[in-house]
This record gives C-alpha cells, structure tokens and sequence, in this order.
C-alpha cells in the first residue's frame, strides 16, 4: 500500500491522531517522519540508519521550508481577529490548512521514495518508532511511542 493512502487510514485510528500531536507538540518528534516509519514496519520495508537519517534530512528540511510556517499561519488564524468577519477569517484558515496537507503529502511521498523495497516480513511497530525516533533526537518519549506503536499494530493501520 502507498505511504499517503496507510497513512490517512491510520491517523484516523483510535487514539493515532492525539497520539501524534501530542508527540509533535509536546516532544518535537514529526508525525510524517514516525508515520513513514511505521509504515515501513508494517510493509516489511527495514529502515537502517542511512534511510532514516536520509528521512530526517528530508522531513526537516521540508517542515522547515513548508510545514511548520503553514501551520503556524492556521494556529493564529484560529484565534478571532479584530474587526475581521469570522467567515472571512475561517475560510482563509480552511484553505491554509488544505495546503498544509498537501505540503504533508508532499514530504510522505518523498520518504517513500527513501524505503527499501519490501521483504516480505513486517517487523514491530514499536521498535521502528523508537529506532526512528532516536535518530530524530536524542531524548525521544519512548513510552508515548510505545503506545502509538500498540494502536498502529492494534488495528488503525488496517
């Protein structure tokens, strides 16, 4: 399965989406980077250390670039502005926030680019979370992992 169609099915899976902001958000982590990784696991695609740091380049080169400016212009669009009619405001936000997908989709296409071919077996999803993670930094929240681990293998990937 494409990287982009696993990784809808699997954002909307109990607990995936919070599981992801909260690691974003609170931990630095970049839930297309953990997502690609994941997705490898499932697909028996091994990622090894030059996969995953070619992953790191490219995700954070990309969110720095696209990302993270979008979504800090959706955040403070949220907030009521002044004077400004909140049709006007929401719609503006809307859109924002549709390029801030589509800015998502370009970098998960580009990481599966960067995943070996499968192998035939998927390895844990946990694991690949944890092993992706570390190499995104050094401190990584190896418990809120090993949770979004468990509901990805518990079903919101399927």
């Amino acid at each position: 399965m494409r990287l982009w169609d696993w990784a809808v099915a699997a954002y909307g899976g109990d607990g995936v989406r919070e599981s992801l902001l909260g690691l974003q958000d609170a931990n630095g982590q970049n839930s297309c980077y953990l997502l690609w990784a994941a997705w490898a696991a499932v697909e028996g695609r091994p990622l090894g250390l030059d996969e995953l740091e070619a992953g790191v380049d490219t995700a954070r080169a990309w969110d720095d670039a696209a990302v993270k400016p979008l979504r800090a212009i959706r955040r403070q669009l949220k907030k009521p502005i002044p004077d400004m009619d909140d049709g006007a405001r929401e719609t503006v936000r809307s859109r924002i926030k549709a390029v801030e997908l589509e800015a998502e989709h370009a970098l998960l296409d580009e990481l599966e680019i960067l995943a070996p071919d499968p192998c035939g077996r998927s390895s844990p999803v946990a694991k690949a979370l944890v092993d992706a993670a570390r190499v995104w930094d050094r401190v990584i929240p190896r418990a809120e992992l090993e949770r979004l681990g468990a509901r990805l293998e518990g079903g919101a990937s399927g």
